[in-house]
């Protein structure tokens, strides 16, 4: 794989100050980038900044006005906004009781973290984007957009639709954008252990943490621009490879959720 190096781009990292997003500022960090690490939680991100060198800075990412002053404090601190990762996200607890007992806006509450977050996020950094004529969006998609039901997933009925409706957000602003010359991915990081995933347990089918930063260092250099719109796996899917086979994955529409009959 190319060592994927930049010189003083800035990203915008939410959801940074644990779990994947803090793996995600720390190599972008480690690849030369200026990182801005968001989340609501002062004392995580805070610590994730001075660990990298960046900077932290709270946000509530369903306000439309905290992400507004997010995005203004970020370029006016460390320059326009090249890369957005959109982290932040949340997950109703095992024990969700079922619909007829839940609390509506406790489930909608996911959605509006979820996916209303990543709306807002790129809202806000795309004006900038589209007036330099480039950039870079990755929005932390989930396998429980697409993959089959059982009765003991985790996240209720709230949190695999909140994914999929991500998944085929973005799959929409890239073509939107593609005029533009910015690239939206959706990835799956899959299954890593993090504080919102450790009730699944030892036997999980636990994804390397590593992969997922792996992939958006790849994603943020501008190598992979062809596949923009497209879903892309950390752990399954060989991102150079995939390079490589932009064309016949356009051509056949690979790497995407369809229907198929």
């Amino acid at each position: 794989m190319a060592e994927d190096t930049f010189s003083g781009q800035v990203a915008l990292v939410t959801g940074g100050g644990r779990g994947i997003g803090a793996g995600i500022a720390r190599e972008l960090a480690r690849a030369g980038m200026r990182v801005a690490v968001a989340a609501r939680s002062g004392d995580e991100i805070e610590e994730v900044a001075r660990e990298i060198g960046g900077m932290a800075v709270r946000v509530d990412v369903a306000d439309e006005a905290s992400v507004s002053q997010m995005v203004d404090e970020v370029s006016g601190e460390l320059g326009p906004i090249e890369v957005l990762v959109n982290d932040a996200g949340v997950m109703s607890p095992p024990d969700t009781p079922p619909i007829w007992k839940e609390n509506p806006a406790d489930w909608w509450r996911i959605f509006e973290v979820n996916m209303l977050g990543a709306y807002l996020c790129c809202r806000a950094v795309l004006p900038g984007m589209v007036d330099r004529g480039g950039g870079r969006i990755v929005n932390v998609g989930s396998g429980a957009a697409y993959l089959p039901t059982t009765p003991s997933n985790v996240g209720g009925t709230a949190y695999g639709p909140s994914k999929a409706a991500l998944h085929r957000f973005g799959e929409l602003l890239a073509g939107q954008l593609a005029a533009q010359a910015v690239a939206v991915f959706t990835i799956s990081p899959g299954l890593v252990r993090t504080a919102m995933t450790e009730s699944l347990g030892d036997g999980a089918p636990w994804t390397p943490a590593e992969c997922a930063p792996r992939l958006v260092r790849v994603l943020a250099s501008g190598r992979a621009d062809a596949l923009s719109g497209r879903y892309l796996h950390a752990e399954h899917d060989d991102i150079e490879e995939l390079i490589g086979r932009a064309e016949e994955i356009l051509e056949r529409d690979l790497n995407a959720i369809r229907l198929t009959r």
